[in-house]
């Protein structure tokens, strides 16, 4: 929004849950009289534009090439789609070449085009709040702290590193594990709340504004990404932009952004994901080296200018 904003245009957001059929953005379409659409996901916002009157494009969220694909009804409905839309936005040539090859006809419509990102740290954030609030020892000098971002949904696996983690911290109370993110999957949320209230060193966080979470983000000792599958972690990019190290399980859309050792840590499995860890915290010019390149490698692929002028030119394909 704030892209097309900038260009002069009214975009309105609207959450593809709030909707149940086409006919309903339809209505929707005409009393607001848009003049075009522009659905993220292929298959969660992109069904509701079926039959548009409207002119449509498609961003991939990366669990529709992903996993949607899958179900053989969901992957009709996407086909379908996509014949429609003037265009498709892929974050990475892999995620075009998974489309394109299931639906070659559409492959001359599909952009790649990186997120970009752009963090605000607030000023104002209280990081010792932040941990008392969390049962987190307040003393700092010791603390280890990582962050896993997503929102709480089976595909982000948060619960991956959490029996492992636990025991880590058993050894070394110096480490903690904070999981922070929206309850997107309200069964599963409850499933993540009632595991971590088993496990010591491991913390299920309060949901905050960006600014604030960026703030905690910098402050952190990791930021953590365990997915199953990944689009383009957007948390990844911003903690690489704000100077921290990631470790993220070894997917084709982390490796996508992630050079193991030069740009990130990449593991396979969670026994690895705390030795990688321990390495990290004992070498100190390694975790420096990590960070400056990974602070070039976002400034250079996933600047905000580069995507706000991507999506500026594309939309006027509709």
């Amino acid at each position: 929004r704030n892209h097309l904003h900038a260009a002069g245009h009214i975009c309105v957001l609207k959450d593809a849950f709030m909707y149940e059929s086409p006919t309903e953005i339809a209505n929707l379409a005409s009393a607001d009289k848009f003049d075009a659409a522009l659905a993220i996901h292929l298959y969660k916002g992109g069904r509701l534009l079926q039959g548009s009157r409207i002119p449509f494009g498609i961003i991939f969220g990366g669990t529709d090439v992903n996993e949607d694909i899958k179900c053989e009804e969901k992957r009709r409905v996407m086909g379908a789609v996509l014949g429609e839309a003037r265009f498709a936005v892929a974050f990475t040539v892999k995620m075009k070449e998974l489309a394109a090859a299931e639906w070659p006809d559409a492959r001359k419509k599909i952009y790649v085009q990186a997120q970009g990102v752009k963090t605000t740290p607030s000023e104002t954030f209280d990081w010792y709040r932040f941990l008392q609030n969390a049962d987190i020892p307040t003393d700092t000098g010791s603390l280890h702290m990582f962050l896993l971002i997503c929102g709480l949904r089976r595909v982000k696996d948060p619960l991956y590193l959490v029996d492992v983690f636990s025991d880590w911290h058993r050894r070394d109370p110096s480490v903690h594990l904070g999981i922070i993110g929206p309850a997107v999957d309200p069964l599963f949320t409850s499933e993540v709340k009632e595991k971590v209230k088993r496990v010591p060193g491991v913390h299920l966080l309060q949901e905050m504004p960006q600014d604030d979470l960026h703030a905690a983000m910098k402050r952190c000792f990791a930021v953590v990404n365990s997915s199953i599958s990944e689009g383009m972690s957007a948390a990844i990019l911003e903690a690489m932009d704000l100077d921290i190290p990631v470790l993220a399980r070894n997917i084709l859309g982390n490796a996508a952004i992630i050079k193991h050792k030069e740009t990130g840590l990449l593991f396979s499995d969670a026994q690895e994901f705390v030795v990688l860890s321990e390495s990290l915290m004992n070498d100190p010019i390694m975790e420096r080296e990590i960070v400056t390149r990974a602070k070039d490698y976002v400034k250079k692929h996933h600047s905000w200018e580069s995507e706000r002028k991507a999506y500026q030119n594309l939309v006027l394909r509709l």
